[in-house]
């Protein structure tokens, strides 16, 4: 079951590696089924890797390069850069190479180690400087908290990953990761990322009133 040694047999094990990660956690996941999914010796894996704790530290940087656009993870991490250039050429597969990346998320952030808070961070800290540019560019809107802005996208991107049981019960979808799935209703929030959800300012405007009042009690 073995497969020669080289360049490719390390990238085989971390993908059967986020994948499994993904869908099982990481305490689940055992050396020989990562093995096993890339077609490789358990041996195979502790030569490249050590231990599955290493491993995963490989998928966590492997992630944060996709984010970054650094790496050999950066030819996927065009997904961002097409939807804002309004080209949807070729996003499709993009996404389906980012299925495995967006369960690992998931499954990262609802396992809540020291790892994920990391990973977290890292998130933000790409996302407010990436929402930062796009305001200079003039297709953000300004704010006056980028730090806050950027750490609340990030949150909003997560969540239906973290919800995905209680999202693909209410949708009435099997697999909420799925490419078709994701196209179909990530649409709404890019709706309502670029037209907003409330028609006035009401609510904005309450919200600066009580701001003030805490202020001056």
């Amino acid at each position: 079951m073995s497969a020669p040694e080289g360049p490719t047999a390390r990238t085989r094990i971390r993908d059967a590696a986020l994948d499994l990660f993904g869908r099982d956690g990481v305490n689940r996941v055992t050396v020989r089924a990562i093995a096993a999914r890339a077609d490789v010796s358990p041996g195979l894996v502790v030569h490249h890797f050590g231990s599955k704790e290493a491993l995963r530290r490989e998928c966590d940087a492997y992630v944060v390069a996709l984010v970054r656009g650094t790496g050999d993870a950066g030819r996927h991490d065009d997904v961002a850069d097409r939807v804002m250039a309004g080209d949807g050429a070729g996003l499709s597969a993009v996404l389906d190479a980012a299925t495995p990346v967006r369960r690992y998320l998931a499954r990262a952030f609802l396992d809540g180690t020291p790892e994920a808070a990391r990973l977290f961070d890292e998130l933000v800290e790409v996302t407010t400087a990436w929402l930062a540019d796009g305001e200079r560019e003039g297709w953000v809107r300004a704010t006056s908290d980028p730090r806050a802005r950027g750490a609340i996208y990030v949150s909003w991107l997560l969540a239906p990953l973290a919800f995905s049981d209680h999202l693909e019960r209410v949708l009435g979808v099997a697999d909420l990761h799925e490419t078709d799935a994701t196209i179909e209703h990530a649409r709404v929030a890019l709706e309502m990322f670029t037209h907003g959800v409330f028609a006035d300012e009401r609510a904005l405007a309450a919200w600066d009133t009580a701001a003030k009042e805490r202020e001056n009690p």
